[in-house]
C-alpha cells in the first residue's frame, strides 16, 4: 500500500472510532468520510462494507488489548496485573456498545475476520488469570473462557440504559468474586473505581455508544 494511500486508511479508522462511538454500529459511513474530509468512493475503496470498518476498528482494538497484557504480565503483581487487564477491556468494550456480540461469535467463528484476535485476546486473559491462580491471587475454580466471559457480561451491563447505573457497582462485585486478596498485589484496578469515566461508570449513564456487528452496507 502506498504511502498516501495508507495515511488515508488510517485517518478513515481514526474518525472512524470517534463517529462509531457517538453513533453504533450503523454509524453513516457518508458521515465518517464528511468528517474524514474525504469522498464516500475513498472510504469504500479501503472499506468496501461497514462490517469492513467494523473489523478493522476492532481488530486493532483487540491487538493492543493483548499487547496490554503482555506487558502487565512482566511490569506488576499477579493480582494487579489482571485486576487492569479487566478494568482495561470492560471499559474499552463499553466504549463501543454492541461489540460483544460480535465478540461472542468471532470466538466461535473460525471464519470471522476477527477470530484470531479474539482467541489471542483470550488467551492473553487467561495466562494472566493462571498467574493470579498460582500466586494465590485468584480462585481456581475457572479459566480464560470464564474471563472472556465476564467481559462480555460486564460489557452488556453497559449497553442497558436501565442498568448502565449499576455497572460500576457490579463490577466492583465480579472483580470482588475473582480476586480471593490473598495475593502479593492490591487488586485495586479491579474493586476500587471500577470502569472508569467513558465507559459505563456510576454516574455516566448508558456508556460510550459502540458499535456491533449490524449492518454490513453502505450508505448508498
Amino acid at each position: 500500500m502506498r504511502a498516501d494511500a495508507r495515511k488515508n486508511r488510517d485517518h478513515l479508522l481514526t474518525v472512524a472510532g470517534v463517529v462509531v462511538a457517538e453513533q453504533g454500529a450503523e454509524a453513516s459511513l457518508r458521515d465518517i468520510a464528511r468528517r474524514a474530509d474525504m469522498g464516500l468512493a475513498t472510504l469504500l475503496r479501503h472499506f468496501p462494507t461497514r462490517e469492513a470498518l467494523l473489523v478493522a476498528l476492532l481488530r486493532t482494538s483487540f491487538d493492543e488489548l493483548t499487547a496490554k497484557a503482555d506487558e502487565l504480565e512482566t511490569s506488576s503483581s499477579p493480582e494487579d496485573a489482571l485486576a487492569s487487564w479487566l478494568r482495561d477491556c470492560v471499559t474499552w468494550t463499553t466504549t463501543y456498545r454492541g461489540v460483544t456480540e460480535l465478540m461472542a461469535a468471532a470466538i466461535n467463528d473460525p471464519e470471522s475476520a476477527l477470530h484470531a484476535s479474539c482467541v489471542t485476546l483470550r488467551a492473553a486473559g487467561a495466562r494472566l488469570l493462571t498467574r493470579a491462580q498460582a500466586a494465590g491471587a485468584a480462585r481456581d475454580d475457572m479459566d480464560g473462557t470464564d474471563l472472556f466471559a465476564l467481559v462480555a457480561a460486564l460489557a452488556w451491563l453497559g449497553d442497558q440504559p436501565s442498568l448502565a447505573p449499576r455497572a460500576d457497582r457490579l463490577f466492583g462485585v465480579v472483580a470482588s468474586a475473582i480476586l480471593t486478596g490473598t495475593g502479593n498485589g492490591t487488586g485495586k484496578g479491579l474493586g476500587d473505581g471500577g470502569v472508569s469515566e467513558g465507559g459505563a461508570g456510576a454516574d455516566s449513564g448508558a456508556g460510550g455508544e459502540g458499535a456491533d456487528a449490524g449492518g454490513s452496507g453502505a450508505d448508498r
